[in-house]
């Protein structure tokens, strides 16, 4: 789903012009087992991310993209990494570049079932860390930033 404010931006710039754009991007651990999506847009296995609203914090706003694509509220515990996507062009044709926060979250108390709860989603599921299903090269990575035991988040140095 395109943000609001984001469609404003593109019916004023078009789709060609790259947003630069802050994202949040959720790893979610529990007991070994990592949340993950089918996305709806490419068919391919992802961790949960979203772009953040005008204002809005990001580890709010982390949690909110994880109930809205799979119902499991999530506790953030720490900013594992921050990066830059390469460009991309969604299915729609519309170019962005995200500031991407990775932040390694758990679910918030036992008993929670993850679903599918919006259309962002084909299938919503838990896997072992070490048993992923095949995902871009990309993902993994940011995957491994988000499962890696580091006390400060981890940035690409300039």
């Amino acid at each position: 789903m395109i943000p609001e404010y984001v469609a404003r931006l593109r019916a004023l710039v078009g789709p060609d012009h790259g947003l630069w754009l802050p994202g949040v991007t959720a790893v979610v651990l529990d007991e070994g087992q990592v949340l993950l999506h089918r996305r709806s847009d490419t068919g391919e296995w992802s961790i949960l991310s979203g772009i953040l609203d005008p204002g809005e914090e990001p580890a709010a706003g982390v949690v909110r993209e994880v109930l809205e694509e799979t119902g499991i509220r999530v506790v953030v515990e720490r900013l594992a990494g921050v990066t830059v996507s390469p460009q991309v062009v969604h299915p729609n044709g519309d170019r962005a570049q995200y500031l991407e926060l990775v932040f390694a979250c758990r679910p918030d108390g036992p008993g929670q079932v993850a679903r599918v709860a919006d259309d962002e989603s084909l299938e919503v599921d838990w896997f072992p860390a070490d048993a992923l299903p095949p995902m871009r090269e990309r993902t993994r990575g940011l995957l491994m930033i988000g499962l890696a035991d580091r006390e400060r988040a981890w940035f690409r140095q300039a």
